[in-house]
């Protein structure tokens, strides 16, 4: 049966152009997330400028979050997806533009970080409507047997682009320089646009196109707060990435507290994806379907420890363990909540529930940019890091107690259900 099988989506062609795709486009938007943290950091010397990074984007990000979903719903999905990559590598030609040397050279400190947040303010309106394409698109290229394998696999490609990206971003920089790096990630971003085309266009399954945006919407949100496991998941996954975050200081840590430059702000960033990335392989062999629900406490609650940890570490290799140990940790957790959405999210209203997951759990990481850039210069990097973890340990066991559905969710009926609908 699929589900004993690691491999099973892997045995779809469109599958594996859709992950060489979203590797591609991730490995670029990773790589540019790095560059643009360490760019402004070094701009400004300020720890709040990159908590601003994180508020432009998600204001666009999280006020369209919802209206994006209708449209996903009532779009086919891969042009949808096409446009959205296409429009996104003219924000990375702009940011190359920004940081090209005769730029720099003439133009002020001030005019060009505000045309770095210009970019990423555009850059969180695409970011509205990229989660919602994808999660609905994965669902018409595979069967519904094998959404779960799918979807591991699809969440460990996009952690592998992820290291890579963060890995090879803070080793280009050092390399090449800033502009360089940028304009690789515009080549990045321009190959999986090629790539997106390889994958043919998919039916419309909604039954209800052409209904109003109001109705599509109230239905949407109506779905995912009734559904007492799917808003359990993502309700402890938002407080864990908005508190628990330490992406956004990462450049703080390597260049002010554990001093390892560019190239070790490389390797912190790195480290996290990689935990996530073996524990994401890991799953595909050892199904999480089982007491999903505990499963997804315990992993949280690591992730907060291991956050404690890296708050209160000045030496630079025990970072990096407490880094690889929260990666996966929130890897397993990410996985769980991505099979918890894909088994118990209707086809029709895929869009609409991704969107109100990406307001969850997706603009919580621009609004955690934001907290932890506020919380380092109020109270101090390392104080700031500790409590976001403290938070997050709080968050897990109050959840853990109050929601008995999502304490008690076993996937593995859902999981044979779909195997036997195909």
């Amino acid at each position: 049966m699929a589900k004993n099988d690691p491999y099973a989506a892997l045995k779809y062609k469109e599958f594996n152009i859709f992950l060489l795709m979203r590797f591609l486009l991730i490995f670029g938007w990773s790589m540019q997330f790095i560059v643009i943290e360490w760019e402004v950091y070094s701009l400004t010397k300020d720890p709040l400028a990159l908590g601003i990074i994180g508020l432009m984007e998600i204001i666009p990000a999280f006020t369209m979050a919802l209206f994006a979903g209708h449209i996903v719903d009532q779009s086919e999905k891969r042009n949808l997806l096409a446009l959205c990559i296409a429009l996104f590598s003219f924000i990375s030609l702009g940011l190359f533009c920004l940081t090209w040397d005769a730029v720099v050279a003439n133009w002020s400190t001030k005019t060009i970080l505000y045309g770095i947040y210009t970019l990423v303010f555009f850059g969180g309106f695409l970011r509205s409507f990229f989660g919602p394409t994808i999660f609905s698109l994965i669902a018409l290229i595979v069967p519904k047997k094998v959404y779960p394998n799918a979807a591991t696999w699809s969440t460990s490609t996009w952690k592998a682009a992820n290291v890579l990206g963060a890995l090879f971003g803070g080793f280009f920089i050092h390399w090449i320089g800033v502009d360089k790096t940028l304009c690789i990630i515009f080549v990045l971003v321009v190959l999986s646009l090629i790539f997106t085309f390889r994958i043919k266009k998919k039916p419309i399954l909604n039954p209800k196109r052409g209904e109003s945006v109001k109705d599509s919407l109230a239905v949407g949100v109506k779905f995912v707060f009734t559904n007492k496991a799917i808003l359990g998941a993502l309700t402890l996954d938002m407080i864990a990435v908005l508190f628990g975050g330490t992406v956004a200081l990462l450049s703080v840590f390597a260049q002010d507290i554990l001093k390892v430059g560019s190239q070790g702000f490389g390797v912190l960033n790195a480290s996290i994806s990689l935990g996530s990335i073996a524990s994401m392989f890991l799953t595909t062999y050892l199904p999480i379907s089982k007491n999903a629900g505990k499963k997804l406490l315990v992993s949280i609650f690591i992730f907060g420890l291991c956050i404690i940890a890296f708050g209160l570490s000045s030496v630079f290799w025990v970072s990096v363990v407490a880094l690889f140990l929260s990666g996966a940790a929130d890897g397993i957790s990410m996985v769980i909540r991505q099979t918890i959405l894909q088994l118990k999210t209707p086809d029709e209203m895929r869009g609409r529930v991704s969107s109100v997951n990406s307001m969850f759990v997706g603009s919580s990481n621009e609004l955690g940019a934001f907290e932890s850039g506020l919380a380092a210069k109020l109270l101090g990097p390392a104080k700031a890091v500790v409590f976001g973890g403290t938070m997050t340990l709080l968050t897990v066991v109050g959840l853990g107690y109050k929601n008995k559905v999502l304490r008690e969710l076993d996937l593995t009926e859902d999981y044979e259900a779909h195997d036997k609908d195909d």
